[in-house]
């Protein structure tokens, strides 16, 4: 005989509580103490009670219209020297492109609020995003230098965060997948037959995702003879912090006094790095792609077969944050995590004639 389901009133009965406040307890509501949710979602638990999925989403969707009209409106929370300073870098672009289509699909609105507009506080933030009930926040393009943990009332929010700052608070996060990028770039050039291969990274790049770039370079490179590993060509140099803190702008060029000796001095057979930091530098030695070194570009956007490289698939982690963010709502959960988690998004490799391939695969490591 199937299992009688449990319902509400059932847990109601128990409790000693109307059903109505079971209701809301179980779809976390903000109206209840926490207390009291807390109890009669640890009360259903134990009852063994499970919600009906499409039924659920639809209480949750006709509830959020009818107390908050501007329920379909989501933040999106930037903090930049200049309220678009971030549309001319690398990839951030690309993340709010993708989190406005997703959120189109969606049936929502994503809506720009910059953290440096004049008179505009965290505390004044959350009052407005109060007033209008708007309850989605996606946290996004925050620059480095402005490390400032985010003074909102969390409880009244889902929120997520694209990439890794502010570091405070610890949000669901979506971000590329820097590590296996630059993993999945190291694995392509020794199946092409490429020995000595090198990295050639700007540090201020690598800080903005907690050195996820260096860490995957130098898992790949165990793998690889002591006598072909090339060490890192960290640019500019580290001390003062405050020469590389800022943000590494695509006409960022690699310091000739770091690079060049580097390069004399490890002769690396391919470089994997960002065009706009090497090739003017190569160009200036009169040293030619492919012909006297080979490149990957680790964010590629040519697509004109010109540069073998890694597609970072940034609209992809902007429309995550959305759908993510989507779900959160539908089920009501607000606040920051007790157990925060990150998406990553891989990255797609892509050949092009700036690595061609060797005779000789070099996939197994031997000795020097």
């Amino acid at each position: 005989m199937p299992k009688k389901r449990i319902t509400l009133a059932d847990i109601a009965r128990v409790d000693g509580s109307h059903v109505t406040t079971v209701s809301l307890a179980l779809r976390n509501s903000q109206k209840l103490p926490q207390s009291t949710r807390e109890r009669i979602q640890s009360l259903a638990q134990e009852m063994g009670y499970a919600p009906d999925p499409m039924l659920r989403a639809l209480v949750s969707y006709r509830e959020s219209m009818r107390d908050h009209p501007n329920g379909q409106v989501l933040a999106y929370v930037t903090n930049w020297t200049t309220r678009w300073g971030w549309k001319e870098t690398t990839a951030h672009p690309d993340f709010y492109r993708g989190a406005c289509k997703a959120a189109k699909n969606l049936g929502y609105t994503l809506e720009h609020f910059w953290m440096r507009e004049s008179g505009l506080s965290h505390g004044r933030l959350n009052q407005i995003l109060e007033a209008r009930g708007i309850q989605g926040v996606v946290i996004a393009s925050h620059s480095r230098e402005f490390e400032d943990s985010l003074q909102l009332n969390w409880d009244q929010f889902s929120a997520v965060k694209i990439d890794f700052f502010p570091h405070q608070p610890q949000l669901h996060n979506i971000t590329n997948d820097q590590c296996g990028i630059i993993r999945l770039a190291v694995q392509r050039a020794r199946a092409a037959g490429y020995k000595r291969i090198g990295m050639v990274m700007h540090r201020g790049w690598d800080h903005s995702v907690d050195r996820m770039w260096s860490a995957g370079f130098l898992v790949e490179q165990e793998l690889i003879p002591q006598c072909d590993r090339i060490p890192i060509c960290l640019f500019p140099n580290a001390e003062p912090v405050e020469n590389w803190i800022n943000e590494g702008k695509g006409e960022a060029l690699v310091d000739e006094e770091i690079f060049y000796p580097w390069l004399e001095k490890w002769q690396p057979e391919v470089i994997i790095s960002h065009p706009a930091f090497v090739l003017p530098r190569l160009q200036q030695k009169g040293i030619r792609v492919p012909e006297d070194i080979s490149f990957i570009d680790i964010f590629l956007e040519d697509q004109t077969g010109e540069y073998a490289g890694v597609r970072q698939n940034h609209e992809t982690v902007g429309a995550l944050s959305v759908e993510i963010l989507a779900g959160r709502l539908m089920q009501n959960k607000r606040g920051v995590p007790k157990i925060p988690t990150t998406t990553f998004v891989e990255g797609t490799w892509v050949p092009g004639r700036s690595m061609p391939v060797l005779n000789e695969p070099a996939l197994q490591a031997v000795g020097c």
